[in-house]
């Protein structure tokens, strides 16, 4: 076991500010656990001797032990004294969220001109949407569905506002849910959200420092690179291999940074289709430990995983409350659900969920109890295996179309799981070119450019929202297109 040194203080509070001083020994209690000089496990002397340390009365220790307690930076230990036990999230507990900068008109950032066109054409009659992030509306579970609400329809006596983190049935149904995934959590670690991105809104809006940087894979989730943005944090994206993020690349950079988070899909990674491995999963842990960097983990595609293939999230792995994650019903079963949620220490979760009563005053109540019932009664379980056997189907037909048209126009990956298939062409292809050439034949692209923090000749191919058939016409039709120039 590795030796802890014992808390030195050679630090007194000034008397004649005018912040309290029992705020002047929590910031120096955070300064000291975000430098890395007080480490999670560390002892605090006790209450009384930190008394005379700091010249004050014990009553304003007690305060400031109590106010650091409640943002989960600290802990009593039965036989352990009181240890730091958070060095990451719960660090930024004690600044206060900007109301005024969640609520503002101004918040969001507009859309590229690209992407505006996308959103846009997406509800076009007749387009082939060979890049969407949506599941086939076709494979909806529609029996399941009616039987659901039919049995809601006699179990629901009331339409009041929902609790503030979420009905607690929905929240009891995630947390045994989750728990196949490794991750053991009780119901005052969930915040139900109106879908994942609201989640993400939330963080950025409550959590975050204007300016702080966000480390992030590169391509990755485009909501995400807006969400941040607009939110007035600095992106840096860090290039992946084979095995995922190549978190190393961060090393020399965070030293720059006065306050950085990492944001990951480590599963089915949107919009390479990139998993990470086991190994890569271990080793970005240990490194954001040592580093004390956050994590927030996205796993909107962790159940969409072919072939039984299992990777634990990183939550799974997590003993300090080092990572957030995100979870969402969008991608599995319906994005017009719009639910979501987030699992993270519970003052974390309590902050969040504060900031979103004030924002809409609670997800729909009636979409938390029918997903809570598809949770409860095996129906989702039962869906989602018929569900990926339709995708790995769809997936194999076309890397099958991919082969037989494209092998001397571009380079592409095999997912495991997930929608995506990431297609790089060759130099002497542009793909802006390739974009309005293809909406011609009424195919929409999703160029790569969109989800990147530069310029690539790549473009997100999904297999998720076209039938077997439909993908192979379309393909066909891109790549004639392709080799007519």
């Amino acid at each position: 076991m590795k030796r802890i040194d014992p808390i030195q203080i050679n630090w007194k509070p000034a008397k004649n500010k005018v912040i309290p001083v029992y705020k002047q020994i929590i910031q120096y209690v955070c300064d000291r656990v975000a430098s890395g000089e007080w480490v999670i496990g560390a002892r605090l002397p006790s209450q009384r001797t930190m008394a005379k340390l700091f010249n004050v009365n014990r009553s304003t220790i007690s305060i400031a032990i109590d106010e650091l307690t409640s943002y989960g930076i600290i802990s009593g230990k039965s036989g352990a004294g009181t240890q730091i036990v958070s060095n990451t999230w719960a660090l930024m507990l004690p600044t206060k969220p900007s109301w005024k900068k969640l609520i503002s008109s101004g918040y969001f950032q507009e859309n590229n001109y690209r992407l505006q066109q996308i959103n846009q054409l997406e509800f076009e009659p007749n387009i082939a949407r060979l890049g969407t992030g949506e599941l086939d509306l076709r494979l909806f579970p529609q029996k399941m569905w009616t039987e659901v609400l039919q049995k809601m329809s006699t179990e629901i006596t009331s339409w009041g506002y929902a609790e503030p983190l979420g009905i607690l049935e929905l929240r009891e149904a995630i947390v045994e849910h989750m728990r196949q995934f490794g991750i053991n959590v009780s119901t005052e670690n969930i915040l139900v959200t109106s879908g994942a991105l609201q989640a993400l809104q939330l963080i950025a809006s409550c959590m975050l420092k204007e300016g702080s940087t966000v480390f992030t894979e590169a391509p990755t989730y485009l909501k995400s690179l807006q969400m941040f943005q607009s939110a007035g944090l600095k992106l840096n994206g860090i290039t992946m291999d084979h095995d995922g993020l190549e978190y190393w690349k961060i090393k020399n950079q965070i030293k720059n940074s006065e306050s950085s988070i990492l944001y990951t899909i480590p599963t089915n990674q949107n919009p390479t289709g990139i998993t990470m491995s086991d190994i890569r999963r271990k080793e970005l842990m240990d490194f954001c430990i040592k580093n004390r960097l956050p994590i927030i983990e996205d796993g909107a595609y962790q159940e969409l995983c072919f072939d039984n293939d299992q990777f634990k999230p990183l939550k799974s792995i997590d003993d300090n409350g080092m990572v957030m994650y995100l979870g969402s019903a969008s991608k599995t079963l319906a994005p017009g659900l719009r639910i979501g949620w987030v699992i993270a220490s519970k003052p974390v979760i309590q902050r969040l969920g504060d900031a979103k009563m004030q924002m809409d005053y609670g997800a729909s109540s009636l979409s938390q109890l029918v997903f809570a019932e598809f949770l409860k009664s095996g129906k989702y379980s039962s869906y989602l295996v018929d569900l990926k056997k339709t995708l790995k189907k769809r997936r194999d037909n076309a890397l099958e179309c991919l082969t037989k048209y494209f092998s001397q126009l571009a380079t592409w990956n095999k997912p495991i799981g997930g929608f995506y298939i990431w297609l790089t062409f060759n130099e002497s292809i542009e793909v802006d070119d390739i974009f309005e050439r293809a909406l011609k034949k009424k195919i929409l692209l999703n160029p790569g450019d969109i989800y990147d923090f530069k310029h690539n000749r790549s473009i997100r191919i999904s297999f998720a929202y076209l039938e077997c058939d439909e993908f192979k016409e379309s393909i066909k039709k891109l790549a004639l297109l392709l080799m007519d120039k």
